[in-house]
């Protein structure tokens, strides 16, 4: 089975950026639409962006202007780019695999001055 791994999270200041990366195992991947969410304390998962297997980007209408994901089939990888961070975006976030419940184990990011 793939497994997902998320990496580049950490502690920044409002106005940096950041960029997560998503590696999965396996090259099946690259089959599926893949997305990123993120998870507030004491809240759901929510979806932000969402790629699918052509590479066409899907990121919601709040943080479509700070937020970009990208993906690399060669190397089963893809990103978030996230410019203008505030410290709303401080959250856990998560990459899955559309549809199904395979998840990454979360990378953190806290954004405060």
């Amino acid at each position: 089975q793939v497994r997902l791994v998320e990496s580049g999270g950490g502690l920044v200041q409002p106005g940096e950026s950041l960029r997560l990366s998503c590696q999965a195992s396996k090259n099946t991947y690259y089959r599926n639409v893949m997305g990123w969410y993120r998870q507030y304390p004491g809240k759901e998962r929510s979806v932000i962006a969402s790629i699918n297997e052509r590479g066409n980007p899907d990121v919601i209408p709040s943080l479509k202007d700070r937020f970009t994901i990208t993906r690399d089939n060669t190397r089963n990888k893809i990103s978030l780019q996230m410019d203008n961070l505030k410290p709303e975006d401080t959250a856990v976030y998560f990459c899955r695999i559309w549809g199904t419940e395979i998840w990454g184990q979360g990378t953190q990011v806290t954004v405060s001055s």
